[in-house]
């Protein structure tokens, strides 16, 4: 029987250059989630789609150096994962850019603030500005959400072209968060193209009933959007329209801020 992976299968592989086992031992590490943090040798063999003998290698070989630990029947994580991605924050100084201009964002319209990119169907948060717990979920960096449900999301999806957009929601899994959810093909694809006219977006509780944000670009030297900025509030104390008003003009002077950093600004 073959140790390959079932998704990693299904990809287009570039000959020699492919590395198998490397993207074995990827796909036992994304096995690990909120849902699943621990897990038998059995578990982690069937989520990564790997034999028992080719999961428990890739599990002894992390284990040996340090990304994973075990008490002798279930493996989870250790903190020592969290460098992996924190090499990926190191090595984008937008970040260290971002975050003085968005503890001030936060700090003047009092609500959280939040900077995440695109990966797929999703976002990724990459840096946060915590001040009030907004939703039922603690969102932090490496944080996913759906793209195509979010503000950040949306903002990410305005700066792809529409084929790009539509390939993208031919596979998209559909799920009625809310009663306020578009789920629609063309619905979705005019929210992008409203946010890519506007040059931001407003999500008023499609993801979480309660959960109303609103989004802005960043923009780097030749004008691509390469992440996004957002306000998050609570419904039943900042509605659409107070948002809009008071706290996108304030979102779009800082995400200027930022972008000019990187030597561009909005339009």
């Amino acid at each position: 029987m073959s140790d390959t992976p079932t998704d990693i299968g299904k990809n287009p592989r570039p000959g020699d250059s492919y590395v198998q086992s490397f993207a074995r031992g990827l796909e036992v590490i994304r096995s690990f989630s909120a849902a699943a943090p621990q897990q038998t040798l059995s578990e982690v063999a069937a989520s990564s789609g790997l034999t028992r003998a080719g999961a428990r290698r890739i599990l002894l070989t992390l284990q040996t150096l340090g990304y994973v630990e075990s008490d002798g029947r279930l493996f989870r994580l250790t903190p020592r994962i969290m460098d992996l991605g924190f090499a990926y924050l190191s090595s984008m100084p937008i970040w260290d850019l971002a975050e003085p201009s968005m503890e001030a964002l936060a700090g003047e319209v009092r609500e959280s603030c939040s900077a995440a990119v695109l990966d797929g169907h999703d976002i990724v948060y990459v840096l946060r500005i915590h001040t009030h717990k907004i939703m039922s979920t603690n969102l932090g960096v490496g944080s996913r959400l759906p793209a195509f449900w979010t503000s950040m999301g949306r903002m990410l999806l305005a700066g792809l072209p529409d084929e790009r957009v539509i390939a993208l929601m031919n596979d998209l899994p559909r799920k009625r968060f809310t009663p306020r959810t578009v789920v629609e093909d063309a619905e979705l694809l005019a929210r992008v193209q409203t946010a890519r006219a506007q040059g931001w977006c407003l999500i008023d509780q499609e993801l979480e009933e309660g959960l109303i944000s609103v989004a802005a670009p960043l923009r780097d030297r030749a004008g691509r959007t390469v992440a996004a900025l957002n306000i998050s509030g609570q419904a039943n104390r900042t509605s659409a329209k107070v948002m809009q008003r008071d706290l996108l003009p304030v979102l779009l002077r800082t995400a200027d801020t930022i972008s000019g950093l990187l030597g561009t600004r909005r339009g």
